[in-house]
């Protein structure tokens, strides 16, 4: 999988949104994967948000597009390490978030993010857009 991109959940919502400057870094959604966790996000999202429906399509669709990756107990043991170096450094992310890194490390991804809290996990690969 090397060359290709794990997308965070803040690349999925600027996927569904169309963003302009994504779309044309990404024609093609080939190189692209999704972990199972930012999908859930985004259900989550669709679960809470006021055009419940439309939200559940937009992320079926992503699901559709995007493949998804789920876990297994390399992605785990990733996690237990991030964690363990984050809690070290004393600089904390949010849980799910060491979860989307354990699933960038684990398949050898860039992490195509927004969020700058990512760049405290040593060796994850980030970009933006």
């Amino acid at each position: 999988m090397a060359g290709t991109y794990l997308f965070d959940t803040s690349a999925a919502i600027a996927l569904m949104r169309r963003d302009a400057a994504l779309r044309a870094k990404f024609p093609s959604l080939d190189d692209a994967y999704i972990s199972v966790v930012s999908l859930g996000e985004l259900y989550f999202g669709a679960e809470k948000s006021s055009k419940v429906e439309n939200n559940r399509q937009q992320a079926n669709l992503i699901a559709s597009e995007i493949s998804v990756l789920g876990g297994d107990i390399e992605t785990a043991q990733h996690y237990g390490k991030i964690k363990q170096q984050l809690k070290a450094k004393g600089r904390p992310i949010p849980e799910n978030d060491i979860w989307i890194a354990a699933f960038a490390m684990r398949y050898n991804l860039t992490l195509l993010t927004r969020d700058a809290h990512f760049g405290e996990v040593e060796g994850l690969a980030v970009q933006g857009w």
